[in-house]
């Protein structure tokens, strides 16, 4: 155990008896006057190392210090240390049945206090004799620490099998902080519930979601917007403003959220040319940073607006603003040993320069394949009818782009290389009652040979038929059928 300047028990005990003998050692007595010298020593009063009490020692033990300390060349305060026992740790009281008694709760309830197992311990000891008598609290407590066996919190209140697998992938696999090696080389990003609601145009109270992005290396926090829930549409929102704001990262990590994981997401940012990495699962401590990050937020950020009663989220996204960029990302990171805003610029990075936002919408779509209707030239897509102009009338199969919540942009692309040909609209039925039908375009198959002018249509029988006849009159035979002569009246 070590006091407040961090010397162990065992340290301070040598320190002090090499201050009574040392002074023997640095003067040594003349030969007869070790035994007058040792006497002179006994009678005085020294300080106890623990306690600080007055403290005395025998002539018997200042000699035999006196010896040892002597007798070592190379570290004589070493051999005054206080001998650790042999059965140090050991816990003779907890005996085998009840160490596996408390392996098996530990095992079920990880979350309990040490105070919490022993009492348990106690009750259950009551119906089993094997496991009387109980020792104390503070050996159960020290059998627990000795053994790693630690309070824990729960990752999640869930007991399904995912759930179960990550507590146990974290019993068995070690923890280790990690770092990016290059600015934007890893973003992360996630969502957090506010710890107050806003109010709203309706005149009612929500809690709002705050979406972040923040950059691994420099922890410089990309964007924080908040919203009013959290999916998939939020979620590209935010991203693309934290790439136009920052460029684009080669990497990114979330959790495995249906928000996150969202079709439009992961093509959109593989689009982009970013590695979508997830988090495992039910394991939160694998985005950390971002986790931390969440209580600078409650700490500063909510915490100096709590006096603010009319409090909407306009105006928790403006002073989220304010301090995300004048207040965090210019205070010096205890980590990092800078800010994280001169950590972003002195780089090394990775950055990519980031489209414009035409394409980053489009980047954020879904692909999905749609069966063209022939008979009216549409597709369906979320119970809707956009119409395909004419010159793609032969396909069957369509490749159309798209975002779940935003239907007012809907492309058509190409199957193969997936580049976009051009927009779809929706039918308008009150429109096309005009009568008024467009010219049919030129089919689009790429090289189109055009048929001979002047050409007469083809009439007669068809050569396929007329080549059966031929071979069957080569043969000989008459043909395969009974001739019945019938009369006109028949």
């Amino acid at each position: 155990m070590a006091d407040k300047h961090g010397s162990r028990v065992h340290e301070r005990w040598a320190r002090l008896r090499f201050a009574v003998v040392g002074q023997l050692l640095a003067a040594p007595p003349e030969k007869g006057a070790l035994r007058a010298a040792l006497e002179e020593l006994a009678a005085r009063e020294w300080r106890h190392p623990t306690t600080g009490a007055p403290v005395h020692f025998g002539v018997s033990t200042l000699e035999r210090w006196y010896y040892r300390a002597r007798n070592e060349r190379q570290d004589p305060v070493g051999v005054l240390r206080r001998k650790r026992r042999q059965d140090a740790g050991e816990q003779d009281s907890m005996t085998t049945p009840l160490r596996q008694a408390l392996l098996a709760q530990y095992d079920a309830h990880k979350s309990w206090s040490a105070k919490l197992h022993h009492d348990n311990l106690v009750a259950l000891a009551e119906t089993r004799a094997d496991l009387r008598p109980v020792p104390s609290y503070t050996t159960v407590r020290r059998f627990l620490r000795t053994h790693g066996l630690n309070k824990r919190r729960p990752l999640t209140t869930r007991q399904t099998s995912g759930a179960l697998a990550a507590a146990a992938r974290l019993d068995a696999r070690e923890v280790r902080s990690y770092e990016a090696d290059y600015v934007n080389g890893l973003i992360h990003w996630d969502c957090h519930v506010g710890s107050r609601k806003v109010l709203t145009p309706r005149g009612t109270w929500q809690t709002p979601v705050l979406f972040g992005v923040l950059d691994d290396r420099s922890r410089l926090a990309c964007h924080l917007q908040w919203y009013f829930a959290e999916n998939a549409e939020n979620v590209a929102h935010g991203l693309s403003q934290a790439m136009q704001k920052r460029g684009l990262p080669r990497a990114a990590m979330s959790d495995n959220g249906a928000a996150m994981t969202a079709t439009e997401i992961t093509e959109g940012l593989a689009r982009l040319g970013v590695l979508h990495q997830t988090t495992l699962p039910y394991s939160p401590y694998v985005n950390g940073k971002q986790e931390t990050f969440w209580g600078q937020i409650e700490g500063r950020l909510m915490a100096m607006l709590e006096h603010v009663d009319d409090l909407t989220l306009a105006k928790l996204n403006e002073a989220t603003q304010a301090w995300v960029e004048y207040d965090y990302n210019r205070q010096r990171h205890s980590e990092i040993d800078d800010t994280p805003l001169a950590r972003f610029l002195a780089g090394p990075d990775v950055t990519r320069p980031c489209p414009d936002a035409a394409a980053l919408r489009l980047a954020f779509t879904r692909t999905e394949r749609r069966t063209l209707r022939k008979s009216d030239g549409t597709v369906i897509i979320d119970g809707r009818r956009f119409e395909v102009p004419n010159q793609y009338r032969h396909l069957s199969m369509l490749e159309v782009r798209y975002a779940a919540w935003d239907l007012t942009e809907v492309h058509l692309a190409d199957m193969h290389t997936g580049t976009v040909l051009c927009r779809l609209f929706p039918q308008d039925k009150t429109r096309n009652a005009s009568g008024l039908r467009r010219t049919l375009q030129p089919v689009a198959t790429g090289t189109v040979v055009a048929a001979p002018a002047n050409l007469p249509p083809a009439r007669g029988m068809a050569p396929l038929l007329e080549r059966l006849i031929n071979r069957q009159a080569a043969t000989g035979l008459p043909p395969a059928y009974l001739p019945k002569d019938e009369g006109e009246d028949a």
